[in-house]
C-alpha cells in the first residue's frame, strides 16, 4: 500500500483522480486534547476492485501541502464520496475553508434508501459488500509514527469498500428518484454555519433547571468566555470547566477569588490566572447585563395546546407513511415535532422539502379533516373524507 508523504506525490495522485468520476475519502484524527480536530491521516481511493488505486496521505509529513487535495475537492467533475462526513468536512473547512464539491455521503444516502437512521459503515459493508471490517485499530493513536501495518490496513478498508457501497447506493437513488432527497440533506453539511461556533451562542447547549433571565445572562457570559478561551488556545472546552461547573458558578455568583475558591466543581486550573479572571469578569458582565439584553428562555412549548388524540393519529400516519417509503420515522419527524403539528404549528422540518412530500402534506390534510386512517388487514391506509 502506498503512503504519500510529499506534495509532488499528492499532486500526481490528484491529477490521476481527476480523470475518474469519483474518489472515496476518509480521515483519521484526534480531538481529545484539542479544540479543533488534529488531522492525522487521509485515505483516498479511485474506482477499482483492489487496493492498487488506494493511497494513504500523511498530513503530518514534513513540509507537505494539502493544496493538491483541496484542488481536487474544488473539481466539480469528480464526486467526493464520504461516509458520515460531518467531522471530516469540519477539518477541511477549518483548515482551508473548502468543502468537497460535489459531495456524496453514503450514510445520508443509505438513510433515504431504507437502511435506517445513522447507519454505520460496518453495517453497509456487511449488507452491500458481504464483507467484514476489522475494527481492532479504531481507537489507536493516529498521530504516532510509524503507523503499523494493522493501522494502515484498517484505514485503507474505510475507502476501498466505500467504492462498492457508493456505486450500489447511487444506483438505488437513481432508480427511486431520490437524489434530490440526499441533495437537500447535504446542504446542511456544506454550510459554513454548521461548523462555526459563535461564543455568544454557546450557552444554548448548556442544560439548566433555572430559567431566570439574570441567571441565564451569567450562563451566557461564562459559556462565551469558555468558548473564546478554548478556541484561542486550541484546548477542549471541558478542560476549562465542564457544564456542571459552569452552572454552579452561575449559581454561586462569585465576585472575587476567595468566593471563587468555594466552587466545588471547578478544576484547579480554573481557580487562578486568566481562567479565574475570565470567570469573574463573565459573572460581573452577567450581573450587570441590562434587562433588554438578557437571554429570553424559550417557553414556546409550555404554551402549546396539544390535541393528544390528533398527535396519536399523526404518529399512526407517520408510521404508515415511513413504512411505505422505506425510511426511518425519526428521520421524518421526532415526537416533539408531531406534538407541535398537533398544536397548530407548521414551521417544523416535516413540513419542508422531501419530508413534506412523504409525510407533511398528508399530515396537514389529516389535521384539516380532509383524510382519515383505516386499517386494511395489517396495513394502515389513508382514505379521503
Amino acid at each position: 500500500m502506498k503512503t504519500i508523504t510529499t506534495t509532488a506525490d499528492l499532486a500526481a495522485f490528484c491529477t490521476q483522480a481527476a480523470n475518474h468520476p469519483y474518489v472515496t475519502v476518509d480521515t483519521e484524527f484526534l480531538r481529545e486534547r484539542t479544540y479543533y480536530s488534529k488531522l492525522c491521516l487521509v485515505q483516498l481511493a479511485m474506482p477499482g476492485t483492489d487496493d492498487s488505486t488506494a493511497v494513504l496521505l500523511d498530513p503530518l509529513a514534513d513540509d507537505i501541502s494539502l493544496e493538491p487535495l483541496y484542488e481536487l475537492f474544488r473539481n466539480t467533475d469528480v464526486v467526493k464520496v464520504f461516509h458520515a462526513a460531518r467531522q471530516d468536512l469540519e477539518i477541511f473547512f477549518v483548515d482551508a475553508q473548502v468543502f468537497p464539491e460535489p459531495l456524496f455521503d453514503t450514510q445520508v444516502a443509505a438513510m433515504v434508501c431504507g437502511f435506517g437512521e445513522q447507519v454505520g459503515y460496518e453495517t453497509l459493508v456487511r449488507k452491500i459488500c458481504h464483507a467484514g471490517v476489522d475494527k481492532t485499530s479504531r481507537f489507536t493513536d493516529w498521530s504516532r509514527r510509524p503507523l503499523s501495518d494493522a493501522q494502515k490496513q484498517y484505514a485503507l478498508a474505510d475507502v476501498t469498500h466505500l467504492r462498492q457501497v457508493y456505486e450500489f447506493l447511487a444506483e438505488k437513488l437513481e432508480e427511486s428518484g431520490r437524489e434530490r432527497w440526499v441533495a437537500e440533506e447535504l446542504t446542511i453539511l456544506t454550510s459554513p454555519e454548521t461548523y462555526i461556533t459563535k461564543p455568544q451562542e454557546a450557552w444554548k447547549r448548556v442544560k439548566t433547571r433555572t430559567n431566570s433571565p439574570k441567571f441565564l445572562a451569567m450562563v451566557r457570559e461564562l459559556a462565551a468566555f469558555r468558548e473564546e478561551y478554548a478556541q484561542s488556545r486550541n484546548v477542549p472546552r471541558n478542560r476549562i470547566y465542564k457544564d456542571d461547573a459552569l452552572v454552579e458558578l452561575a449559581s454561586l455568583k462569585p465576585s472575587n477569588h476567595d468566593e471563587l475558591s468555594r466552587a466545588r466543581l471547578l478544576l484547579r486550573e480554573g481557580r487562578k490566572g486568566d481562567i479565574a479572571n475570565g470567570i469573574l469578569k463573565a459573572i460581573a458582565d452577567g450581573k450587570n447585563c441590562p434587562a433588554d439584553k438578557m437571554p429570553k428562555p424559550d417557553r414556546s412549548r409550555e404554551k402549546l395546546q396539544v390535541n393528544p388524540a390528533l398527535a396519536d393519529l399523526l404518529r399512526v400516519l407517520l408510521k404508515a407513511k415511513t413504512e411505505q417509503a422505506g425510511v426511518a420515522a425519526k428521520l421524518i419527524a421526532p415526537a416533539a415535532d408531531l406534538d407541535e403539528i398537533a398544536a397548530g404549528l407548521r414551521d417544523v422540518p416535516a413540513m419542508r422539502g422531501w419530508r413534506r412530500e412523504v409525510f407533511g402534506n398528508d399530515a396537514l390534510r389529516l389535521c384539516e379533516g380532509k383524510i382519515a386512517l383505516t386499517a386494511r388487514g395489517s396495513n394502515v391506509e389513508v382514505v379521503e373524507v
